[in-house]
């Protein structure tokens, strides 16, 4: 099985190109789904997050609110990096599994891990492939803080998440293969479609 590793800037179309692949026949485990599934109540991580970070990051049923929690850690770098470190081993150790187990099932598939911090936690030099999804500056900007568009940031907490996520250029450095999201969805998707097919064939 091909093992690649998927990620992109805060904003640059990543979840979209995910999407694609998935529909192409790619195996797609979300990193970043499976971090917010580990501080749900009852999730591997919600007793050492609320210690670490104290009940308000809780809401009136006890569940973590991740907005609250953002604004927590994306204001102090040294409280976002100790979240990360409770975060990361636990899913890339689960991830890893549910590859072994996708190997077992499909050994001539590709499987894609998408993950925002793929990069900045390392894991990507386990895999065999790394794309790297990436759109101007620009416009990721405008994809976080314009509401019809995106997240509805403000400006302020869109460039503290810009700003914790190693620099798109850096990331393209590392890249085996690049989409560039900047174009139409019809342009991203020509690209998506010439990539699978490549990483079909080096799986096969």
């Amino acid at each position: 099985m091909l093992r690649v590793g998927l990620t992109g800037g805060i904003g640059c179309g990543k979840t979209t190109v995910a999407a694609m692949m998935h529909e192409l026949g790619c195996h797609v485990l979300d990193a970043d789904e499976a971090a917010h599934q580990l501080i749900e109540p009852g999730g591997a991580a919600y007793d050492e997050v609320v210690r670490e970070f104290g009940r308000e990051v809780l809401d009136s049923a006890g569940c973590i609110d991740r907005a609250k929690l953002a604004a927590v850690v994306f204001a102090d770098p040294a409280r976002l990096a100790r979240l990360n470190a409770i975060i990361h081993p636990r899913v890339f150790t689960e991830r890893a599994r549910e590859l072994r187990r996708l190997e077992q099932a499909d050994p001539h598939g590709v499987a894609v891990i998408e993950a925002a911090l793929l990069v900045e936690a390392g894991y990507y030099k386990q895999l065999d492939c790394l794309i790297v999804v990436w759109c101007r500056p620009e416009q990721q900007f405008a994809r976080l803080t314009d509401p019809a568009l995106g997240r509805a940031l403000t400006r302020d907490q869109a460039e503290r998440r810009i700003a914790s996520q190693l620099s798109v250029a850096e990331k393209r450095k590392l890249a085996d293969y690049e989409i560039d999201a900047s174009g139409t969805i019809e342009e991203t998707r020509r690209q998506v479609v010439a990539l699978v097919e490549t990483l079909k064939r080096r799986a096969a």
